[in-house]
């Protein structure tokens, strides 16, 4: 039997029990998948109309194994984790505290300036493969990715002006939003410009999206929003205590502060990658992903995960140094360290 170590249940009707130490997908009376509960790592149901056992559940909860939920548009819905992990409260209290105080107002600007030094970094990676045969295109990637990171100079000074003035993050967050918005909207110009003509792309779309290139983003992302919350949850850290993203019921905001430092490298160039090697992104009358997409595109996604690279004078896969940045970032909030560094994507 094939090492699996997340496990994907996305065809209605399919119901994921457990048999003798495995967890086993099964649809009528054919199995779909099964995996070996030793190494299994998540549990992703995408798909509506699967069912799911308590002995599951239960053996999930005690081997540490977090289920996802998401829609097939890659919204997330839910998780459930063991009670063991959620339960502790030092980590948890010291995040609570920092919002009122310099601790949020440096957090939210490392969290952007990753995401902007990690987009101008996959317009450069893009562009250095066009420099010979594409030189219009490598020029225009090159010069917006300057433009995006021209915008770090407008972080380092909230950063230079916080020390000396009473800043509260709800007092900066509009001009931290305000910053990555206009280096985003450089980005995505970046992006369309290495698309192939044939996808129509209509610009950046969210939820609701129906063109391909826009819906295998938000499913790519999906996927990557549970990673995330995995990660920050293992650090003993409250994924709904955001900084950047403001507070309300059900929003995981601090999964949607940090993930932002991973979508141009682990979602943005997997999809980028795809789509130009002809992959096609099918989708059914209605403009949904079908099964075989979402199911291939969850694949590639964590499967960009394990890729290895440069951390710190060494080199980790993609996932370890997620789980090493909640760590870096619970230490932060606890006072055992002086800053957050945001991981920065080399191209």
């Amino acid at each position: 039997m094939p090492i699996i170590q997340h496990l994907i249940a996305d065809e209605f009707g399919s119901h994921v029990g457990k048999y003798q130490g495995r967890l086993k997908i099964t649809k009528a009376k054919e199995v779909l998948a099964q995996a070996p509960l030793l190494h299994l790592e998540t549990v992703t149901i995408s798909s509506g109309g699967v069912s799911i056992s308590a002995d599951a559940i239960r053996a999930c909860t005690e081997h540490g194994i977090p289920i996802h939920f998401m829609s097939g548009t890659g919204n997330p819905y839910a998780a459930l984790y063991s009670a063991g992990l959620t339960g502790t409260v030092l980590t948890r209290r010291a995040q609570l505290m920092a919002y009122n105080d310099l601790r949020a107002v440096h957090l939210a600007l490392q969290f952007a300036g990753g995401k902007i030094q990690n987009q101008a970094s996959l317009l450069k990676y893009m562009g250095k493969y066009r420099k010979e045969n594409a030189p219009e295109i490598y020029q225009e990637l090159h010069w917006l990715s300057g433009e995006i990171i021209d915008h770090m100079e407008e972080l380092c000074t909230l950063d230079f002006l916080a020390p000396r003035e009473y800043y509260d993050i709800d007092d900066v967050r509009g001009q931290i939003l305000s910053i990555e918005g206009r280096a985003a909207q450089k980005y995505w110009r970046g992006i369309k410009a290495v698309l192939p003509e044939s996808l129509a792309w209509p610009g950046r779309q969210g939820r609701g999206a129906k063109d391909p290139f826009n819906s295998a983003l938000n499913y790519g992302y999906g996927i990557l929003y549970s990673q995330v919350q995995r990660a920050i949850v293992l650090a003993g850290l409250d994924p709904y205590g955001g900084f950047i993203h403001v507070d309300r019921p059900g929003k995981p905001s601090l999964v949607l502060d940090m993930v932002e430092e991973f979508r141009a490298p682990v979602v943005d160039r997997t999809i980028l990658g795809m789509v130009n090697r002809g992959v096609s992104i099918e989708q059914d009358e209605q403009g949904f992903l079908t099964d075989k997409t979402r199911r291939f595109l969850a694949e590639k996604v964590l499967g960009r995960l394990e890729t290895a690279v440069p951390y710190h004078n060494k080199r980790h896969t993609l996932r370890a140094v997620m789980q090493m940045q909640a760590r870096q970032l619970a230490t932060f909030v606890r006072g055992e360290r002086d800053a957050y560094d945001p991981f920065l994507a080399s191209w």
